[in-house]
């Protein structure tokens, strides 16, 4: 395992540790208690929240920690179905730019310390027939429950240009998380939240 992997990997551990740490204060000093609760407290950051959110969903993106349909609803019962959609897209959007460059600098190495080899597998035989993987690539990212995160390395992998790539996840990517902000929306006004 060369070192950058390694780095990745401690990288990889240490969000996931900060996440849990995270949870766990929120959970003892009572802020995560209702959504209500939750709201107010990233409210009380001002511009930073937004701020944060979006580096969380490109984070997210590049180094897949926490599941990328957590992070989109969570979104909207923070901020809101308009502002959460907002954010999310900016986020998601610019973290899949970011992980297909990743992987154009840094190639193969990179997709199997984020991406199991099984998985690699099951998509590999799509990466070298450009116009199939573009299409494939297109439907992928209009469907809600299609492994985005990982379809967005193996771009990367691909001989797909950089603006094409940016045309799809700009024009597709958009209804995938209006489907899960108004999903995420509807559920918690009929559990009373909103």
């Amino acid at each position: 395992m060369t070192a950058s992997i390694k780095m990745l990997h401690a990288a990889q551990a240490l969000m996931v540790l900060l996440l849990v740490i995270s949870a766990v204060i929120l959970v003892h000093s009572g802020n995560l208690a209702t959504i209500s609760q939750l709201q107010g407290l990233v409210q009380s950051a001002g511009v930073w929240a937004p701020l944060a959110f979006i580096g969380l969903q490109i984070i997210q993106v590049t180094l897949p920690i926490v599941p990328g349909g957590l992070s989109t609803v969570a979104a909207v019962a923070i901020f809101g179905p308009v502002w959460g959609f907002v954010y999310n897209y900016i986020g998601i959007s610019l973290g899949s730019v970011a992980a297909f460059l990743l992987v154009r600098h840094f190639g193969k190495p990179l997709v199997a310390a984020v991406i199991s080899p099984k998985r690699v597998a099951k998509y590999a035989h799509y990466l070298n027939d450009g116009p199939r993987f573009a299409r494939i690539f297109t439907i992928a990212i209009l469907l809600p429950v299609a492994p985005d995160d990982l379809l967005c390395l193996l771009a990367g992998l691909t001989t797909m240009p950089l603006k094409q790539f940016v045309w799809i996840i700009s024009l597709c990517k958009p209804w995938t998380i209006i489907a899960y902000s108004l999903g995420m929306h509807s559920l918690l006004q009929l559990l009373g939240s909103f």
